[in-house]
Order: structure tokens, then C-alpha cells, then sequence
């Protein structure tokens, strides 16, 4: 059975929803909803998403969504569904091009407007604990720059990452307005119904945007695609992940040493990363599924050819 409103964690749906200007109150109404209310947006408007280095030689950044509020202040906001092994240092670099933008020629003091870095993930951050540490259920991570006290040294970035599947309260359970904008992306494409729960203006609007029916044969065929790539890069880490671990599995068997179990995952995970080259999957999913660095995939590549 079709849905009757798009996924969100497509790259179409998610720019549907928060990327376009003539839905920009959704985005505001999301991001009031995230931040503290004394940072309240009264209007944003889209940037340029690619950023470019400084140099030919300078890697680019090209954000889902990048825009400013009306006191200047930045925003990035993505939707990241698969793990990367350097998470962290994606977002802190990405974070890098707000702030360098700012600059300006001349005379300057160096005086910046607040960098906010909205991370939306279909994974969480962390494994699982293990029995000494302590199980956190808060889906909702903000990072600051602190001292060795815990003490705020710098208030000017922030980044916000909200661990999608922590969150699954049901209907009855909602309690602020940010919760229902969590459960409206959560089962979006799941819905048949606006749920009584959602029927609010800024949701009935939502709705009316995220429904496939009102899209041209043209919008409907590039979602069509969006959503085949997300659900194929799904399948491709899933599939990877259980084939990995087998291959570990198998080859720990026949070593009947620690040392072989380690040696094994890593063989299982260079031959799914192999098998994958040659499926000409990107390497950003490949990496996902893997764990594997984009230097080793790269590497690997080209042993390839």
C-alpha cells in the first residue's frame, strides 16, 4: 500500500518540509520549538548550501540546509540517517563555514553572530552502555564550548543533535510542542490521517505540503527516486552490517582466538567494502556501513583499477 504523505528522511521530503521559501514556517516554527525562547526566530531566510574552501586545493561543504535568521544569526540544519565514523568531526568542520563567512575585509573586530549546527539522526551517538555506565535516554544532545569546570567559555555555537530513534513516545504521551513535531517526522509517511493530536495549523499545513497527491508527475517521479536511494542505502548498511559480522563470526571460528574474531570482522568488512566498490555505491554510504574510512575506502578503489 503507497503512502499517502512522503518520507521526511528522503532528501526530497526533507527539503520539502524545512528547505523551501514558501514553506520557510515550518522551519521557524521547528527551530522556536528546539531553542531556548529568547533565541526566538521571527523570519529566516535560505543561504547558498555549497559552501566552497578557500583554495582549489580547500575542501567544500554542502549543507541539506543553510539560512539566517533576521538578526543574522546561521543555521545549518541536516537530516543524517546512516552512522559515520567521523561524525563529530563532519559536524565541527561543517560548523567551520558560518563562522569563516563572517569575516570581512579591512578593519574588524572579529565580533561573530551565534552558528547553530541542527543534526536530525537516524542513529544514536553513542553504543550501548556498558553495565557500569549510566543508561541516558535524553534524545536531545546540546554541545557548547565548556572549561574543566563545566562552566560556558563561548555561547556563540552551538550544535543540536536529536537522536531519532530514542524517541518513541506515542500519541498519549506528547507533552510539549517540539514532541510533536518529533512524532509528526517520526511517522509521517505512516499516517493516513491527520491525528487529532496534530491538528493545529502549522501541522495541517505540514501535512498539506508533505502530500503526495498535490505534487506534479514530475515531483512525484524525483520523490519516487529520492525514496528508492534511501531505501536502497538502507538496505546496502544493513545488509553490509550482518554480512561483516558473520564474516567475522566465521573467520573467529576457524582462528578459535580472540585475535581472530578482531582479524575476521575486519576481513568480513573489506570484502563487503570490496563488493560494494564494485556495486559503485558512494563511498559516504560505504564508510556508513563499514566503519571503514574514506582514506581506506579510496585506497581500495583504486587497488581496484
Amino acid at each position: 500500500m503507497e503512502s499517502k504523505y512522503i518520507s521526511p528522511f528522503t532528501d526530497f521530503g526533507f527539503e520539502k518540509l524545512f528547505g523551501e521559501e514558501g514553506n520557510k514556517n515550518l522551519l521557524v516554527s521547528f527551530l522556536n520549538d528546539l531553542l531556548p525562547i529568547k533565541n526566538k526566530i521571527v523570519d529566516i531566510s535560505f543561504k547558498k548550501n555549497q559552501q566552497l574552501g578557500d583554495d582549489f586545493s580547500t575542501r567544500s561543504a554542502v549543507f541539506d540546509i543553510f539560512c539566517e535568521d533576521e538578526k543574522n544569526n546561521q543555521f545549518i540544519v541536516e537530516m543524517q540517517n546512516a552512522r559515520q565514523t567521523y561524525f563529530r568531526d563532519r559536524a565541527v568542520f561543517y560548523s567551520t563555514f558560518p563562522i569563516r563567512e563572517q569575516a570581512r575585509k579591512g578593519l574588524w573586530n572579529f565580533k561573530l553572530k551565534e552558528v547553530y549546527c541542527v543534526g536530525l539522526l537516524g542513529f544514536n551517538l553513542d553504543d550501548a552502555p556498558t553495565e557500569d555506565e549510566e543508561v541516558i535516554l535524553e534524545y536531545i544532545h546540546t554541545v557548547n564550548l565548556k572549561d574543566q569546570n563545566n562552566k560556558l567559555f563561548y555561547h556563540k555555537l552551538t550544535y543540536l543533535f536529536i537522536e531519532l530513534p530514542r524517541f518513541d513516545k506515542k500519541e498519549t504521551e506528547i507533552k510539549t510542542h517540539f514532541e510533536k513535531w518529533m512524532y509528526f517526522l517520526k511517522n509521517l509517511d505512516n499516517f493516513d490521517n491527520i491525528p487529532a493530536i496534530l491538528q493545529e495549523e502549522i501541522f495541517e499545513e505540514a501535512f498539506k505540503v508533505a502530500e503526495i497527491a498535490n505534487y506534479t508527475a514530475d515531483q512525484r517521479r524525483e520523490y519516487e527516486s529520492s525514496l528508492k536511494s534511501y531505501r536502497d542505502n538502507i538496505n546496502v548498511i544493513e545488509t553490509s552490517r550482518e554480512e561483516g559480522r558473520e564474516e567475522g563470526r566465521e573467520e573467529g571460528r576457524e582462528e578459535g582466538r580472540e585475535e581472530g574474531k578482531l582479524v575476521g570482522k575486519l576481513e568480513g568488512k573489506l570484502e563487503v567494502a570490496r563488493n560494494l566498490l564494485l556495486a559503485n555505491v558512494n563511498l559516504e554510504t560505504i564508510a556508513a556501513a563499514t566503519g571503514l574510512t574514506r582514506e581506506e575506502i579510496e585506497k581500495m578503489r583504486k587497488e581496484q583499477h
